[in-house]
């Protein structure tokens, strides 16, 4: 049990779209990703997923609205329903979601699809 330091964890890496696993807990997995640029349309069956903004502006696009989302807000996209991530400006954003979840849903793209279970490990200092 030791704390994790977001600002320290999300220096540690510099590449976009690809989440990394920083804690476990219940099932769930806390995820923490860069953004910059849209993300493919997609859906998840059985998850739901929480976007927890850190830093930067970052919005969930739905068929029917767009949701804006800044530093310290979050929303739930509830299963099954169609949506795509995308920021204009790099973006920091931690995921909740069951473990094991692929990052593009019902897609698999191999620009963006992302292997599950890449764990950040800690650094020493």
């Amino acid at each position: 049990m030791e704390p994790v330091n977001l600002g320290t964890a999300f220096a540690r890496f510099a590449e976009h779209w690809r989440p990394k696993i920083v804690a476990e807990l219940n099932g769930q997995e806390v995820k923490l990703v860069k953004v910059q640029g849209v993300f493919p349309w997609h859906h998840h069956d059985v998850e739901d997923e929480l976007f927890l903004v850190w830093r930067g502006r970052f919005r969930i696009e739905f068929r029917d609205r767009i949701v804006e989302l800044g530093p310290g807000e979050f929303l739930v996209v509830p299963r099954g329903v169609e949506h795509r991530t995308a920021a204009d400006e790099e973006a920091e954003i931690i995921l909740f979601e069951p473990a094991a979840v692929r990052n593009t849903g019902n897609v698999v793209d191999e620009r963006f699809t992302s292997p599950t279970g890449i764990k950040l490990e800690r650094s020493e200092n």
